[in-house]
């Protein structure tokens, strides 16, 4: 009977234990992230097999979307801009911003305002630095970049940059390379700090030149900061949006357009809300496998390296 008796005070305390489970405190963040992103998902997947106008009814139109999108020539040519610059952007922005990360990693007195002056372009607005850029690439022969041309004796070399359908994508491609390449340099510096000093000692003991230690030593221990790279920039290129359609609206013609562009129009402007959602079904799902495939081979040079 003893026994028992001091038995029941245990289970009653246990019973009141007041302690809320941790997965309550989950549901408010999962509740919001259902209706921000889940649920607009899925209907986006529903939508791209309609002939949503945006508003009213629907009915559904099965592939016929994503066959418009295949047949469509500003649509396909726009998957061959997004391709172009996207490449142009992942290999000029690191390699740049490899180029800045080794300077401002050497021993100098001004590194660390370099090092802000380099970053400061990547936490403004792109659209603000579209609108720099434009006065920039002013086809005017007497204002920004053909001014400058003109001074230094160059005159010859001055274009319509935003006006040429040959140069409009190169120039985007400037544009967002100028912005982005102090935040890839930043990376880059951040590896850079962690290749250990006497690998560095080692090799320059053992007779290594400049290029040597980097290709045999600060290189390969470069693998994960190059995996961030190419990874942020190459699903920068493939979404970009802000800059060309600031810049450009896609033209002149359709020379700059892009799957975000054309994504854009033909939901805000043509009311295809419908075909729209296709085109950025199609979109997200090339970023995604472009990601998975890059990510899978760079993971695999990282444990090479």
């Amino acid at each position: 009977m003893k026994r028992a008796a001091a038995v029941k005070p245990a289970v009653r305390l246990r019973r009141r234990d007041p302690t809320v489970p941790p997965w309550v405190f989950v549901l408010p963040a999962l509740a919001v992230y259902a209706l921000v992103v889940l649920y607009p998902s899925v209907a986006g997947v529903v939508y791209a097999f309609t002939d949503w106008s945006g508003i009213g009814s629907f009915s559904f139109v099965g592939l016929a979307n994503f066959h418009t999108l295949l047949h469509d020539d500003r649509a396909v040519q726009s998957i061959g801009n997004t391709l172009l610059l996207t490449v142009a952007i992942v290999v000029v922005q690191n390699l740049v911003g490899l180029l800045l990360a080794l300077g401002v990693n050497a021993n100098i007195r001004s590194r660390t305002l370099l090092r802000v002056v380099f970053f400061a372009p990547a936490v403004v607005s792109p659209v603000m630095v579209a609108f720099l850029w434009k006065y920039v690439y002013n086809p005017d022969s007497g204002a920004g970049l053909n001014g400058v041309l003109g001074a230094v004796g160059l005159g010859g070399l001055r274009q319509d940059w935003l006006g040429d359908p040959s140069l409009t994508l190169w120039s985007v491609a400037a544009m967002v390379v100028w912005q982005y390449a102090g935040y890839s340099m930043v990376i880059f510096l951040a590896g850079l700090q962690d290749v250990p000093p006497e690998l560095q000692e080692a090799a320059r003991i053992d007779g290594a030149g400049t290029w040597q230690r980097f290709r045999y030593v600060t290189w390969p221990l470069l693998a994960p900061a190059l995996t961030v790279n190419l990874m942020l920039s190459t699903i920068g290129g493939l979404k970009l949006f802000d800059q060309v359609y600031a810049a450009t609206d896609g033209g002149p013609g359709t020379s700059s357009e892009t799957l975000s562009t054309v994504l854009y129009k033909e939901a805000f402007v043509y009311g295809k809300f419908g075909y729209s959602t296709a085109v950025a079904l199609v979109l997200a799902l090339f970023v995604a496998a472009v990601s998975l495939v890059q990510l899978h081979y760079l993971r695999a040079r990282e444990v090479a390296a």
